[in-house]
């Protein structure tokens, strides 16, 4: 019964994302049945054969080692910031974007990453029948975290329409940074982990595809490049604009985009605070994490859970989305191993992306430094569809997931 309810509980999410569409008429039906069939065959390769993990891990890996050589450039200015028991939150990820934005506009520069998106971008394009840059993007925010994803793509936002931007905003709700896969797999299982990150790729373009769908055509699907006119990053007489300029200009520019987030992601963070504070006055058991945990109960049971682990899952739902995902896993690290393993597996990967209030800051704090204040303030309209697409990608991932693990 229990795996009849997880399987309709699919159903109703995808439901959801049609009900709550833009444009119903302009849903591409057969690239989301392959998605759904592609990440229902993902999961099960995923959960079932150690090497589809050991693919991940190397990927992750690569990405993390990234990372890990930017602490080197902030310990020499911040020393006491990095050898540290716990880095802080603008620390570990705010400032590694001063060398990884540069380093992928140096790409840019040279050619290479236009190439590597092209021919990862088409290929992924085949499959999933989404615009090229799109489906790359989906493997670029897979490690690379939302910011930072953004932030190195910041051309490509630039020269892109405003409602494509609004699919990659909805698409960066579901991030993860590769910095930090090493701490949840410490707390949670592993396993898991692993699994929901390229599951919330396909997730996060199934979703975007059914609450944005955006007809872009083969005129507007292409990439970006530093060439062809001074808003591409040449000067008016149509000469390249010398390298150490260029590297400065992007220095600077990931400077601002890093105190940009960190205003956003304080200010959201203390009006959530703020709103517990004035419901706590009405009554002292009131929050947003125990509201949210009533509305999520309907989602959290289509899970395929007992209605004890039901109620129990939507409070770490709530907790999750006022907070973030790592004050739940601490609830839950020292405990997990008890749970049964179908409840470990979809809270598990419930809880492996970025979804919560202080992204929306963190997104809304990245665009407001990288586009033009049309795109921007589109975006800025659009909050509760960026949550919504966070909320529905981790759902379909747990789901999905959970269909295979008893």
């Amino acid at each position: 019964m229990y795996l009849a309810i997880n399987i309709l509980g699919l159903i109703v999410f995808l439901a959801i994302g049609y009900l709550f569409s833009k444009d119903r008429k302009n849903i591409k039906w057969k690239s989301i049945g392959i998605m759904v069939a592609l990440n229902l065959v993902l999961a099960w390769f995923l959960t079932g054969f150690p090497i589809g993990r050991m693919i991940v891990k190397g990927a992750s890996d690569g990405f993390n080692a990234l990372v890990q050589v930017s602490y080197i450039g902030i310990a020499f200015a911040f020393p006491d910031w990095v050898h540290v028991k716990q880095m802080n939150f603008f620390t570990s990820s705010l400032l590694p974007i001063l060398m990884i934005v540069p380093l992928f506009d140096i790409l840019t520069y040279i050619g290479v990453l236009p190439w590597i998106i092209k021919w990862i971008g088409r290929g992924l394009s085949k499959i999933t029948g989404q615009p090229k840059f799109e489906s790359f993007f989906s493997v670029e925010m897979m490690f690379l975290g939302n910011t930072e994803a953004l932030a190195v793509s910041s051309l490509q936002l630039k020269q892109m329409s405003a409602p494509r931007n609004l699919t990659l905003a909805m698409m960066s709700m579901s991030c993860v940074t590769a910095s930090i896969i090493g701490a949840y797999t410490s707390m949670m299982p592993g396993q898991f982990i692993l699994t929901a990150i390229p599951i919330n790729v396909i997730n996060a373009l199934i979703v975007t595809n059914m609450l944005n769908p955006v007809t872009v055509t083969p005129a507007e699907d292409t990439i970006a490049k530093i060439s062809g006119s001074a808003s591409e990053g040449e000067d008016s007489t149509g000469e390249r604009e010398p390298f150490f300029s260029f590297l400065g200009d992007s220095i600077l520019g990931a400077g601002k985009l890093i105190l940009i987030i960190a205003a956003n992601v304080i200010a959201f963070v203390a009006l959530a605070a703020l709103i517990d504070k004035l419901l706590g006055l009405i009554n002292s058991h009131l929050s947003l994490e125990n509201i949210l945990g009533v509305v999520m109960f309907p989602l959290a049971w289509l899970m395929g859970l007992n209605v004890h682990d039901t109620f129990q899952f939507a409070q770490y739902m709530g907790t999750k989305l006022v907070t973030n995902e790592f004050v739940v896993m601490g609830q839950v690290t020292n405990i997990i191993d008890g749970f049964a393993p179908h409840y470990k597996a979809v809270l598990t990967v419930f809880l492996t992306s970025f979804a919560n209030f202080s992204t929306l800051g963190m997104i809304i704090g990245c665009f407001k430094g990288l586009v033009n204040k049309e795109k921007n303030n589109l975006i800025a309209k659009n909050v509760g569809y960026l949550l919504l697409s966070g909320i529905l990608v981790s759902l379909l991932s747990a789901a999905t997931v959970g269909i295979f693990v008893w």
